[in-house]
């Protein structure tokens, strides 16, 4: 019967499909607008007038064998990219205007017991002729065959220690069961010296080292150059509910980071960053190859540039340029211009 009512009356079955079209347009159009309020769009004169990667830090891996209670890149992921895909962003990054290659972590000695970096690090010096390739290290990882098979490749070496006091080192979590950190750095410096490679030290400054003197043991270890960092709260990384470390204790304040400078301007190549100069001065690529937003206490990503490119990946990063320049972050970096004395 119902059947026969259709059949029989051609106006209702073209309602009917009328009424269907309706239906699947309006779906269609409500989607489209959601996808345009929702996607971030990409103003193609910032893309064109986009900012050159002169020197990238590419963060490869988060692991790491450390508990440094005021880490601002922690272990949120185990990912790290396959070697050849991490080639094929190097090159882009390069094909853009990058100079210097940073390889940090996590501890970038960890993924393959280095053999991971020392592959990156031989691509970009051999194949990308790039003229500074640096790493920055707890050093606990390194063996003496890393750098028989990788040194020539390498400008810098940064080995982070913030203290020579084991001690404080402990408190911190700079430290691995009842091994000596520091007696690891004086071995570490032995070895940077015998296969020419520049040695640096990176501090982070915090309530366990804010009242030490370090000048001593530095001017002993006679680096290119001591970077001191202000400890900087990065939230859903050292700071919330979402971070995997709680760094509020760490935090000092500009006066006391400023006193610590002063009990140190013996020092000649100390090299300062007070969290302003550091939180958006550093082009960041994390392990997926986004560059990471800073502006908002926060890491935002990008895109990934294995995806979008470099030029409209970089608009998202929040860089600073001027900072950059203002803290020194263009100085004498590869090691054929430093005429160290090996």
């Amino acid at each position: 019967m119902q059947f026969s009512s259709v059949v029989t009356s051609p106006m209702l079955l073209l309602q009917l499909c009328i009424s269907t079209l309706h239906y699947i347009l309006a779906s269609v159009f409500s989607t489209v607008c959601y996808w345009r309020t929702t996607s971030p769009v990409v103003d193609q004169r910032k893309v064109r007038n986009a900012t050159t990667p002169t020197s990238v830090n590419y963060h490869f891996t988060r692991k790491c064998n450390y508990k440094c209670g005021f880490c601002f890149h922690t272990a949120k992921t185990s990912f790290v990219l396959p070697l050849e895909e991490a080639k094929r962003g190097l090159k882009l990054l390069k094909e853009s205007g990058m100079e210097k290659i940073n390889f940090s972590g996590g501890e970038p000695f960890l993924p393959d017991k280095g053999e991971f970096l020392g592959k990156l690090v031989q691509y970009c010096k051999q194949d990308l002729q790039l003229p500074s390739v640096s790493i920055v290290s707890n050093g606990s990882m390194i063996k003496e065959t890393w750098f028989q098979k990788y040194g020539d490749d390498l400008d810098i070496l940064a080995i982070s220690c913030d203290s020579f006091d084991e001690a404080t080192n402990q408190l911190i979590g700079r430290a691995q069961g009842k091994k000596s950190h520091v007696d690891n750095l004086h071995k570490i410096r032995n070895w940077c010296q015998q296969y020419k490679v520049a040695f640096k030290i990176n501090s982070v400054i915090n309530t366990f080292n804010v009242d030490e003197d370090l000048t001593e043991n530095i001017l002993q270890l006679n680096p290119v150059r001591w970077k001191v960092f202000q400890c900087l709260l990065i939230d859903g990384e050292n700071a919330g509910e979402s971070a995997l470390r709680e760094a509020e204790r760490f935090v000092i304040s500009e006066q006391q980071f400023q006193e610590f400078l002063d009990r140190h301007s013996s020092v000649s190549c100390l090299v300062p960053e007070s969290n302003e100069k550091m939180r958006n001065s550093y082009l960041i690529l994390d392990e997926y190859m986004r560059f990471l937003d800073c502006r908002e206490g926060r890491k935002d990503p990008s895109k990934s540039i294995l995806d979008v490119g470099v030029k409209e990946a970089i608009c998202f990063s929040g860089f600073d340029e001027k900072m950059f320049l203002k803290r020194g972050g263009k100085y004498v970096w590869s090691k054929a211009d430093m005429k160290l004395e090996w």
